[in-house]
């Protein structure tokens, strides 16, 4: 069949890259991790041409960083990059759930919020059962699928990259300190989405900018 070869490269070449994206989420490639295409071909048993594709797609996510004559090292995040995430977030964020809030009656009246709110409630028991890396998945799909009611994809895939960025930063030092797991706000999730459903953009504002505010205060105590 005509470019089948091409397709089964190019899903190769997502699989490779989702999965080091979940070994970098995971802590189990920290920041400053360095690695050859050569051995990640090895580790994946594949050829080097999806694997150095995945790498380079994963480098202009932001994740990695092409280290001349050695390879690709995971991306060390600063505090300064942390507190520019959250800027960077906050500047479109808002505006787009007030969007969403705007919508909100419609929206709640169909199925659309039913996953979200299911995402909310699964991320909260992850956060107070501590399983960070559980976590992690329920709230990049919640976030996603949150955003992807406004029914813009340059948005939602700018809110998921800037999330996962996020995540990259706090993952080192939760695992360290896995007790502010319990104490972050996760179970605002459903609060979130209570205001979206309800079309409440006053509601949907003020527990936006608590998430942007814990994260910076956060910040400023590391």
């Amino acid at each position: 069949m005509p470019g089948s070869g091409a397709v089964t490269r190019n899903t190769l070449r997502q699989q490779i890259a989702d999965a080091l994206r979940d070994e970098v989420l995971a802590g189990r490639l920290p920041p400053g991790t360095e690695f050859t295409v050569k051995q990640i071909a090895e580790q994946y048993e594949v050829s080097a041409t999806p694997v150095r594709e995945a790498l380079v797609d994963l480098s202009a996510q932001g994740l990695l960083e092409l280290v001349q004559h050695r390879g690709f090292r995971v991306r060390i995040f600063s505090v300064d990059d942390f507190r520019g995430m959250i800027e960077a977030r906050s500047l479109v964020v808002d505006g787009i759930f007030r969007r969403v809030a705007e919508r909100g009656a419609a929206l709640g009246t169909g199925e659309l919020l039913v996953s979200v709110r299911r995402r909310a409630e699964e991320a909260r028991r992850a956060a107070q059962s501590g399983s960070l890396e559980v976590l992690i998945g329920y709230d990049l799909r919640f976030w996603r699928e949150l955003s992807e009611l406004v029914g813009n994809t340059y948005i939602s895939e700018f809110l998921h990259r800037i999330r996962v960025q996020c995540w990259v930063f706090a993952v080192p030092h939760l695992q360290r300190e896995p007790e502010r797991l319990r104490a972050a706000l996760w179970d605002k999730h459903s609060d979130l989405v209570d205001a979206v459903t309800l079309a409440d953009a006053d509601a949907v504002r003020r527990i936006v900018q608590g998430y942007n505010q814990h994260g910076l205060d956060w910040a400023a105590r590391l």
